[in-house]
């Protein structure tokens, strides 16, 4: 059905726009003034046949949040849990997502249902948006004949996962500004204030203390060349991003993580978190061990791991259990290898990995709280100490000056 960009008045006068979908354009118009407005612009989409293309979904797809998804999901999961039909509770979204760019995507997966194509078909078109975990879980409830459950499910993981993220972001902003306001504190003294100080030390033709010299060789060499120190920095930057794409580079990279004092634990815990949440959800949903794993094997954000998980799926394939690869692996703490075999013992390894994930989860915010905390003083005593060191030089030569005199 093609899609119509359109520009209306509200019955107060207000004008508005955006998209939607009709057989016509009159047909269009129609819909619109049964909304109560009134169109005074009605042009189809270019976009009507392109949807589905490579460059029609990068230019749309990058302004689709992952929060629009997973508020999708859960109305969806609302409406389907209350009786509504597939099309139903889609075309119930389409009327609600009046600006959202996730709206052309949803009038595409619509379509396909009706056009006799499953939920999980009609998703995978779009691949920028909804994952293969999300799509894997949506024909495993398609095939079970719970969709609604699996869907909720879906929110209910993507919700924690969001919120475990921007927790951690929200976290890290107030070192980082800190980190970035003393950096530009710091230049600003050597770029500004240190060269009207030593224009007086130049006066006096005195022997400059040892500290001084090079204070005023990094303050000169700062102002004359730091276009220098951006080209370099530059170009560093891209060898780094092309380094780290490479297979190699990108395991060291990872592997160099995980050694890492207080970073690397706290990514082995996010991943442990991402591996169980994520490994419990699909197994509830009724997807298979092995495909379940294959999807987590992606989703855990680090090739080291990732290699691990990989290798307990080839091992698992030759008939060995869950645990007893991660357990020579060494890939997760003793204490979740030993808990997921004993879910394996007893039947119940998708509580089992709930059960994890939520006290991984835990000790994730507090390992958070604790670097926060501890990187905040760290940072102001490297500050103090920088800070310090400029006043110093430029205090010594005024001591040898008082010297002199007296």
């Amino acid at each position: 059905m093609p899609v119509f960009d359109y520009k209306a008045l509200t019955a107060s006068g207000e004008q508005v726009t955006g998209i939607i979908d009709a057989d016509s354009s009159a047909d269009a118009r129609s819909k619109l003034r049964k909304k109560g407005v009134f169109p005074t612009d009605v042009i189809e989409s270019d976009e009507k046949v392109d949807l589905r293309s490579d460059q029609a979904i990068t230019r749309l797809f990058h302004r689709i949040k992952q929060v629009d998804v997973t508020v999708f999901t859960r109305q969806m999961a609302t409406l389907l849990g209350s009786g509504l039909q597939l099309v139903q509770g889609l075309n119930a979204l389409i009327d609600q997502l009046e600006k959202s760019p996730l709206k052309r995507v949803i009038i595409g997966v619509r379509d396909d249902v009706n056009a006799g194509k499953s939920f999980g078909d009609a998703l995978r078109k779009f691949p920028r948006v909804f994952t293969p975990l999300y799509t894997n879980m949506i024909e495993a409830g398609e095939a079970a004949g719970a969709l609604d459950v699996v869907l909720e499910r879906l929110a209910d993981l993507t919700e924690k996962n969001l919120k475990m993220r921007n927790h951690i972001r929200s976290v890290m902003v107030y070192p980082a500004l800190v980190a970035f306001i003393g950096i530009m504190v710091i230049v600003f003294l050597l770029v500004k204030v240190v060269p009207t100080i030593t224009d007086i030390f130049a006066e006096t033709k005195q022997v400059l203390p040892l500290p001084t010299v090079i204070l005023l060789n990094v303050s000169d060499f700062l102002r004359g060349y730091w276009w220098v120190i951006i080209f370099i920095a530059a170009g560093l930057y891209f060898l780094f991003v092309a380094w780290k794409k490479g297979r190699k580079g990108r395991l060291m990279l990872d592997r160099m993580k995980l050694r890492l004092p207080l970073v690397g634990s706290l990514i082995r815990k996010i991943a442990v978190v991402r591996f169980s949440r994520t490994l419990a959800t699909l197994l509830s949903s009724g997807a298979p061990l092995l495909g379940s794993m294959e999807i987590v094997k992606n989703i855990v954000n680090n090739t080291s791991i990732a290699n691990s998980i990989e290798e307990a799926i080839e091992a698992i394939r030759g008939g060995h259990s869950v645990s007893g690869p991660f357990r020579k692996s060494r890939v997760f703490p003793p204490i979740v290898v030993h808990m997921i075999s004993i879910g394996e013992t007893s039947g119940a390894l998708e509580p089992m990995l709930e059960k994890i994930a939520q006290s991984y989860d835990d000790e994730v915010e507090t390992s958070v709280a604790a670097m926060t905390s501890l990187l905040e003083p760290i940072m102001i005593v490297i500050m103090g100490i920088v800070v310090g060191y400029i006043v110093l030089s430029i205090l010594l030569p005024i001591f040898q000056m008082s010297d002199a005199i007296a």
